[in-house]
Formats: structure tokens, C-alpha cells, sequence
């Protein structure tokens, strides 16, 4: 308890410290414009929950942003273990995934742009950016199995659903746990941008382009701290699910 309360203690001082420095920043610009204060932004953050669009917005950027995601994740892993299991796909898939983790999300947006719907775009480029996390994550942590285990599981004629089950699960589960923390991240990255670039409708996205463009400087704070308090939700409440699901596989 003391441990906890220590450890609150010094996230508020953290906390208030950063808030101080963006107060007299906004102070010394003296122009609400430029750098809103804090308090402006938490107001108009206050105002805006109270209007129906914000939680609309909230609700359609959440199901594109987990669509892809999802989509993403399951791609990543199926790769990841075929990868693993057959190193011909690896050294096929390896050029694609290089490719894709070293272009600009931006280029993604635009040529997806071209190709698909724009509503689509948001969940596209999402999917595109978190295939190479699992893809990367799962073939680690496969390929670095501890080999006794596998040779026991020889000795004693293990089944394939039983070697899965004891030895390859436990081992790649630390890297997929990776995987979704970074991957949660970027994925509201690349899907809040993409909203931006398409001025998806209906989405936070839009906000923040129309905020931009109005010179609605509170209203660019407002959704931005939105977009960061729904990534710290989505991170920790997976992160709290996994170690659930963990935690009752060792009960069972």
C-alpha cells in the first residue's frame, strides 16, 4: 500500500509539473490560438463530452481502429507461425514486410486512397501497420522455443495439439503481450491519421482536421487529449486481459 500510494504521489507531481510548464508557456505566448492553457482545454474537453458528436466520433474511430487492428493481429500471427514453422515463407514474406515497415504511413493512406472506399482506409492502413509487429513478435518467440522442451516432448510422443498447448504457447506468449502494447499504439496512430487525410466521416479524425482548419486551437487539444486517453484505455485494458487469461491458464 505504501508502495502505491508513493508511486501515485509521484505520478501527480509528474503530472503537475508538465501542466505548470504548458500553463506558462501559454502565458508567455499570451494568445489562446497559438497554445490554449490547460484549464481552457479541460473546459472545452468538459463542453464537448456533452455533445453528441464527440461520442459518435469516439464510436466509429474505436470500431474502424479495432477492425484493423484485430484483422492485423490475426494476419501477423497466422504469418508469424507459418514463418516459423516453414523458413522458405519467411525468406518469401521478409522482403514484403521490410517494405512495409519502412514506407511512410502517409504513401499507405494516399494509395489506399486510390484503391478502396474512404471509409475503409482508416482500418486498411491499421491492418497494414500491425502485421509486421505480430508477424516480427510470433516468429521470435517460436523460433526461440526452448529446444529440451521440444526434444522431450519427442521422447515422450507429444501430439502436435499437446507441444502447442505446453511449450510453444508459453513461449510466445511474452511476445505477443509485446505485440499488442506497441501495436495498440500504433494503430491509433495510423488510424487517427488516416481519418485526418481522408476526413473520414464521423470520426475523431475529422475533428482534429476541422479544429486545424478553423484555427479552433481548444477544440485540436480537446480531441487530441481524447485520442490520448482512449490509447492509454485500450492499452491497459488488454494488457489487464492477457494477464487474466495468463493467470487462469496457470489455475487450470
Amino acid at each position: 500500500m505504501r508502495k502505491f500510494a508513493l508511486t501515485t504521489l509521484k505520478w501527480i507531481a509528474v503530472c503537475a509539473f508538465w501542466l505548470l510548464v504548458w500553463q506558462l508557456a501559454s502565458m508567455f505566448m499570451d494568445s489562446t490560438v497559438l497554445l490554449p492553457g490547460p484549464a481552457a482545454t479541460l473546459k472545452r474537453l468538459w463542453e464537448m463530452c456533452g455533445e453528441a458528436s464527440l461520442w459518435t466520433a469516439v464510436a466509429f474511430s474505436l470500431l474502424r481502429i479495432l477492425l484493423g487492428f484485430l484483422g492485423g493481429m490475426v494476419m501477423g500471427c497466422t504469418l508469424g507461425a507459418a514463418t516459423a514453422a516453414f523458413p522458405l515463407l519467411r525468406e518469401l514474406f521478409r522482403p514484403l514486410m521490410t517494405i512495409i515497415k519502412s514506407t511512410p504511413v502517409a504513401s499507405f493512406i494516399i494509395l489506399a486512397l486510390v484503391l478502396i472506399p474512404t471509409g475503409a482506409v482508416p482500418s486498411f492502413t491499421v491492418l497494414l501497420m500491425v502485421v509486421p509487429v505480430f508477424w516480427t513478435n510470433i516468429y521470435t518467440g517460436a523460433t526461440h522455443t526452448d529446444r529440451s522442451l521440444l526434444e522431450m516432448a519427442k521422447v515422450f510422443r507429444l501430439s502436435r495439439g499437446e507441444k502447442l498447448r505446453s511449450i510453444y504457447l508459453p513461449s510466445v506468449m511474452p511476445y505477443f503481450t509485446g505485440a499488442l502494447t506497441s501495436g495498440i499504439g500504433l494503430a491509433w496512430k495510423a488510424g487517427i491519421a488516416a481519418e485526418v487525410i481522408c476526413v473520414t466521416r464521423d470520426s475523431i479524425g475529422k475533428g482534429l482536421f476541422q479544429s486545424k482548419i478553423y484555427l479552433e486551437t481548444e477544440d485540436l487539444f480537446a480531441w487530441t487529449a481524447v485520442v490520448i486517453v482512449l490509447s492509454l484505455i485500450l492499452e491497459n485494458a488488454l494488457v489487464a486481459l492477457i494477464n487474466a487469461v495468463t493467470r487462469r491458464r496457470k489455475y487450470d
